[in-house]
């Protein structure tokens, strides 16, 4: 997401960060350029016009910090500008009522509502540790409440029967009966999709708000639809009392206009962004974190937080001791580290929060494909214990059978060797407490070294 506009906006920047002082005349033309850089980002007019006011009137005359050159405040300025527009600070679901807490989801046809439900019980119940029920109020798409039952049943939440027979205010309301006797902290009530053009599902999705009395309405829109998304947002919060939005399908718009564009327009806060298609792939929206992504910063916070969550400790301790008692590092090892990454959204989901990756050169970013790591841990995976523990049995009649079973090419096998090889050696390194050594070793393992395959 943000890959256009923090290509023109961090090229565009640098062009003030020489400047003694900030004056109207110094910054007309970066100004003109980040007005450019915004609208070719699908960003609303009107938002673009508010923004470039406001950085004008806190960037002229400004007085400059004595820590910070006239380029760096500019940049500064713009980053606070940046999370205004998107909203300051996270706005997180507000739960504080009479269990259960009623959230209802509304959105157009084909936004990720159904998958989003899922997302969110998920998040929810492992992160808030609730108990969370979700029902489906969708009795015109076909197979809408059996999509749904399928997706709770592989989380792990509890799903409420519904039947395309019955009436979507019936529904909801017998769901949140089944959710105050059995002691549900929180029930998600799916919508059918619909446009703000049809009236009577309009009708129907107030009247199903007005029965359900939810502390959250939460709409759901397509991020890839750029300012429309605000546009659709708008026109639904003029029918329904929505209390915040849900970005889907943000990891396939590289724009990020509607993120730019939804609080400006409807008043409401963006609460979460879907950013890929696992279910857990729903993170909490921080504009403070966006910006800092935007002006190719990186975002440093929510890669830790993602260690956190994703990185097995017993494993990472286990690994630890390992060293520590000078033991090698073996194939497990290595395929343990790929599953790890694979678990954190993959190399690209990491360099993506790592500050300066904008500034890679594109064929540099190619060569860091995930599909890489996915097809090396098949090719571990068809090894049989004793060849991952050691990796010089690995020989002519066993790489064909890995190969093959695997269903690589035998070089795809050598390939992994030599990769394994490299991080052995380097790993060694480490044992031995060499830093330099270490570093100089890494070298191998970026992008353009042997770590990354070329195309």
């Amino acid at each position: 997401m943000f890959d256009n506009l923090t290509e023109r906006l961090s090229s565009t920047l640098k062009n003030i960060s020489g400047r003694g002082r900030l004056t109207e005349d110094n910054i007309k033309d970066t100004l003109r350029e980040v007005r450019m850089a915004l609208l070719e980002a699908d960003v609303a007019l009107p938002v673009v016009r508010d923004f470039v006011k406001r950085v004008k009137e806190r960037a002229v005359g400004t007085e400059v910090s004595k820590s910070l050159t006239p380029g760096q405040e500019f940049i500064k300025i713009v980053q606070a500008e940046l999370e205004a527009v998107m909203g300051d600070t996270n706005e997180a679901l507000d739960l504080a009522s009479q269990p259960p807490a009623v959230i209802l989801m509304a959105g157009l046809q084909g936004a990720g509502k159904t998958t989003s439900v899922g997302k969110l019980g998920k998040l929810l119940k492992e992160r808030n540790k609730k108990k969370v029920l979700v029902v489906s109020a969708d009795v015109y798409r076909p197979a809408a409440i059996k999509q749904l039952e399928t997706l709770a049943s592989d989380i792990g939440i509890d799903f409420f029967p519904s039947s395309p027979d019955q009436k979507p205010v019936a529904i909801a309301q017998a769901a949140i009966e089944h959710g105050k006797r059995k002691f549900y902290d929180v029930v998600i009530v799916d919508t059918a999709g619909r446009l703000h053009v049809d009236e009577a599902m309009m009708d129907e999705i107030k009247a199903v708000h007005k029965i359900a009395n939810p502390v959250e309405t939460l709409f759901v829109v397509d991020a890839m639809t750029g300012q429309d998304a605000a546009n659709t947002a708008k026109a639904f919060n003029e029918a329904l009392p929505l209390t915040g939005v849900i970005l889907t399908k943000v990891d396939g718009d590289a724009r990020g206009g509607a993120a730019l564009s939804v609080r400006h327009i409807t008043g409401k806060p963006i609460k979460f962004l879907g950013v890929g298609e696992k279910t857990d792939a729903l993170e909490p929206f921080h504009p403070d974190r966006v910006a800092s992504r935007i002006l190719g910063m990186g975002d440093v916070l929510s890669l830790i937080e993602d260690l956190e969550r994703n990185v097995d400790k017993e494993k990472a301790e286990q690994l630890a001791k390992k060293f520590k008692e000078k033991k090698g590092f073996d194939l497990e090892d290595f395929r343990g580290q790929l599953q790890q990454m694979k678990n954190m959204g993959g190399m690209m989901g990491m360099m993506d929060k790592l500050p300066g990756m904008s500034q890679l050169p594109g064929n540099i970013k190619d060569q860091v494909d995930d599909k890489i790591f996915v097809q090396m841990e098949a090719i571990i995976n068809s090894m049989t214990s004793k060849e991952r523990e050691r990796p010089e049995l690995i020989k002519g009649s066993r790489k064909k059978r890995i190969a093959a079973g695997s269903g690589t090419q035998v070089q795809d096998v050598n390939r992994l060797l030599k990769q394994f090889t490299q991080m052995q050696k380097m790993m060694k390194k480490m044992q031995k407490g060499g830093m330099k050594n270490m570093m100089r070793n890494m070298k191998g393992m970026m992008p353009g070294g042997g770590m990354f395959p070329g195309r």
